[in-house]
C-alpha cells in the first residue's frame, strides 16, 4: 500500500490549517459547517425517528468521495465486476472527486470554498484533528451498534485508540487487524544460494560471510541489495536487538523506546550497530553502489531479473513473487525464497522482528457534515467492511471467482479462482484502490484457509512465506501510532528538522564511514545537531503521546 511520507505529511498539515483559518472555522465558530451539519442531521432523521436502521439497497445512496493523497485517483465506480455488481445490488454510486495530483492544495480550496466532498480517505493524525476541531466532521458513536461490522472486527481497543479527544470517534479505520501481518523481511536468490551449498543464514556474520562469498563466485550480481535509501540497512537493525523492530530506527518514529521514555534514534544501539554495519557492507562493494540514488523500479528490475543475491525490505514480497514466478519460467530451480530474520550472535532469534503491524491498519474515511445522510454512507462503510463486503471487493461479485460461503462465512472459491489467475488477478488489481475499509483478519483468515486446501504447487508464493516467517516476525507497534505533530506546530517545525539531520547522517554513515567510530562518530554529531534544533521538547511530546496510547490500550 501507498501512504504518505513524513515530509508530505507535515507540509500537508500546515496548509491545512491555513485553509481552516480562511475559512473562518475554528472549535469555537463551526461557520459554514454548522449550517451543513443541520442538514445532514435533516437528512438520516427519518431513521432515527423510527427507531431503525438504513437498509442498503433499498434505494439509491450516492455520495461523492475525495481521496487525499498525490498520487491517488479513483477507479470510476461500476467500471470494474465488483463496484458494477455493488452499484447494481446495492444501489450505491460513489463519485470520485479527483486531488489533481495536489492533494494540499485541493483541500484548501475545497475548505475555504466550503465545497467538501461527502468522504475523505485519508491519514490518521493531526490533519483528521484539524478538521474535527473546526467542526467539520461527523461522529460515528451513535451508528456502531446499529451497523455492528465495524464493531465486531475491529475491536473495543481498536476503537478507543481512534477516539478523538472529545470521547467521540470519527475515523472508520483501514486493514485494521487483531492478529500480525506483514511482510518485512529477507528474500534470497535460490538459485545462488543452493549454488553455494545452501550455507548457514541465521546470524549478522553468517550473512556477511554469505555476501562476500557471493561477491567472490557472482561477480555480476548484486550481494545486498541497498533498496532506496538504503532502507534495507533500516530492515537490518532489527538483527541487532530483541523485540526492536526497524520503525524504531526508522525516520518516520524518530525515537526509540528507552525504559518509559522515547529516546533519541541516533543514541540507540541498534540503529547504531545496524549503520555501522550497513557502511561495512557499502564500504566493501557488498552492497548496491546506487541504492541512495536509484528510483523503485530499477529496484524492481534486479530483483525480478536476478540479478540480487539478497534483498531486505519492509515489503519485498511483491517484487520477490513477480521474481520468483519469472525466474522459476526459465528454470524450475531458479526463484526466491525468505529466510527467518537474522540476528545479532547471542540474541534470542525468536525475539528478532523485522516489521511491524498495528491494530489500526493503515489510513481512514471521514465523512463531512455536507454529507446530506452521513448515517447512509456508514452504513454502506460498516457493510463494506463486514464479511459480503469484503467478499465483493476482493474477490468479485459472487458466481465468479466465489460461490457461497462456508459455517465461518469464508468464501467457497471456485475452480476458476485457480483456473483464470490471469482474470481473478486483473480482477484483483482493478478493486486495490476502491478498498477503503479493508478488514485484514477476514481476508488473511479467508486466503489462508482457502490455501491450505490447495497442493503445494498451487498455493501462493506469498501466501506461504506469510505463513511461515513473515507474520510470525512482526512486531505490535498499536503504542507508537499518532505520535507525530502537527506540521505547523511548535514540535512539527522541530520534526522536519530531525528529520533532515537525520537523512543526511544516515547517508553520510553509510557512504563515507571508514569505520565503525567514523559511523558513531557522525551520528553523535547529528544527534548535537538535533538537540540544538529542539529535538529533546520532541521527544517529551511523542513520550506523552506514547504513554497516552498505552493508556487507552489497557482500558
Amino acid at each position: 500500500m501507498k501512504s504518505l511520507n513524513k515530509r508530505a505529511s507535515l507540509a500537508l498539515s500546515g496548509v491545512l490549517a491555513a485553509a481552516l483559518i480562511a475559512s473562518g472555522c475554528s472549535s469555537g465558530n463551526e461557520g459554514a459547517a454548522s449550517s451543513s451539519g443541520e442538514a445532514s442531521a435533516g437528512g438520516s432523521s427519518t431513521a432515527k425517528a423510527e427507531g431503525g436502521v438504513y437498509n442498503l439497497g433499498d434505494k439509491p445512496l450516492s455520495f461523492s468521495f475525495y481521496g487525499h493523497y498525490d498520487w491517488y485517483t479513483m477507479p470510476n465506480w461500476g467500471e470494474d465486476e465488483a463496484s458494477k455488481w455493488i452499484k447494481a445490488n446495492k444501489k450505491v454510486d460513489v463519485v470520485p472527486v479527483s486531488s489533481g495530483g495536489n492533494a494540499a492544495q485541493k483541500l484548501s480550496t475545497m475548505i475555504v470554498s466550503n465545497e467538501l466532498p461527502d468522504v475523505i480517505w485519508m491519514e490518521r493524525g493531526a490533519d483528521v484533528e484539524k478538521l474535527r476541531e473546526a467542526g467539520m466532521l461527523v461522529a460515528f458513536d451513535d451508528y456502531l451498534e446499529k451497523y455492528p461490522n465495524l464493531k465486531k472486527w475491529a475491536g473495543e481497543s481498536t476503537l478507543e485508540m481512534l477516539r478523538s479527544p472529545d470521547g467521540k470517534i470519527y475515523q472508520f479505520p483501514n486493514w485494521y487487524t487483531t492478529q500480525p501481518n506483514g511482510n518485512a523481511g529477507y528474500l534470497v536468490n535460490k538459485k545462488i544460494y543452493n549454488d553455494l551449498g545452501a550455507p548457514k543464514l541465521e546470524t549478522t556474520e553468517d550473512l556477511y560471510g554469505y555476501l562476500k562469498l557471493v561477491k567472490e563466485k557472482y561477480p555480476e550480481v548484486i550481494p545486498f541489495e541497498g533498496g532506496q535509501k538504503a532502507e534495507a540497512i533500516t530492515v537490518l537493525s532489527s538483527a541487532f536487538a530483541e523485540n526492536h523492530p526497524y520503525d524504531f530506527s526508522s525516520v518516520a518514529m524518530l525515537a526509540s523506546p528507552k525504559g518509559d521514555q522515547l529516546a533519541s534514534v541516533f543514541e540507540d544501539t541498534a540503529f547504531r550497530e545496524g549503520v555501522a554495519f550497513g557502511s561495512r557492507l557499502y564500504r566493501e562493494k557488498l552492497m548496491s553502489a546506487d541504492t541512495f540514488t536509484q528510483p523503485l523500479d530499477q529496484v524492481e528490475q534486479n530483483i525480478v531479473t536476478g540479478k540480487v543475491a539478497v534483498y531486505a525490505a519492509s515489503s519485498p514480497t511483491e517484487f520477490g513473487a513477480i521474481g520468483n514466478s519469472l525466474l522459476k519460467a526459465e528454470d524450475p530451480d531458479a526463484g526466491y525464497i525468505m529466510i527467518w530474520p537474522v540476528h545479532k550472535e547471542g540474541l534470542d532469534k525468536n525475539k528478532i522482528f523485522t516489521g511491524s503491524y498495528n491494530q489500526l491498519g493503515w489510513n481512514v474515511s471521514v465523512i463531512t457534515k455536507k454529507a446530506k445522510d452521513p448515517e447512509a454512507i456508514f452504513a454502506f462503510l460498516d457493510w463494506m467492511t463486514g464479511p459480503e463486503g469484503q467478499r465483493v471487493i476482493m474477490w468479485g461479485p459472487p458466481g465468479l471467482y466465489w460461490d457461497g460461503t462456508d459455517e465461518e462465512e469464508k468464501p467457497k472459491f471456485t475452480d476458476k479462482f485457480t483456473s483464470d489467475t490471469k482474470g481473478r488477478d486483473k480482477l484483483m488489481n482493478d478493486t486495490v484502490n476502491l478498498q477503503w475499509v479493508g478488514n485484514t483478519v477476514y481476508v488473511d483468515n479467508a486466503k489462508m484457509k482457502f490455501e491450505s486446501t490447495l497442493p503445494e504447487d498451487l498455493k501462493s508464493w506469498e501466501t506461504k512465506w506469510q505463513s511461515e516467517i513473515t507474520w510470525k516476525t512482526q512486531f505490535n507497534t498499536t503504542e507508537y501510532v499518532n505520535l507525530d505533530p502537527a506540521g505547523d506546530s511548535p514540535e512539527g517545525i522541530v520534526a522536519q528538522s530531525v528529520k533532515e539531520i537525520y537523512e543526511k547522517a544516515f547517508a553520510q554513515a553509510i557512504l563515507n564511514g571508514k569505520s565503525d567510530e567514523d559511523v558513531y562518530a557522525i551520528l553523535d554529531k547529528a544527534n548535537a545537531d538535533a538537540k540544538t534544533v529542539g529535538y529533546d521538547k520532541l521527544l517529551a511530546y511523542k513520550t506523552k503521546k506514547w504513554q497516552d496510547n498505552r493508556s487507552k490500550l489497557q482500558k
